[in-house]
């Protein structure tokens, strides 16, 4: 599950919007270690284009 969501990420990075939804949505199926893997990559792959976003979806997603 992990390798396809960095499959989606990379194939939807061209808009925000849809980055953001895709992301929370891998976020909430990835088990714990998992999301942490996929936050770290996403700050070096995607982090100098939506490092808001992806802050912002990995704090909304440990709260729930």
């Amino acid at each position: 599950m992990f390798e396809l969501s960095k499959n989606i990420l990379e194939k939807v990075s061209f808009d925000r919007a849809l980055f953001q939804k895709e992301l929370m949505k891998a976020a909430k199926w990835l088990k714990p270690d998992e999301k942490t893997l996929l936050k770290v990559w996403c700050l070096t792959t995607f982090g100098h284009m939506y490092k808001n976003e992806i802050m912002e979806v990995f704090k909304n997603v440990t709260k729930s």
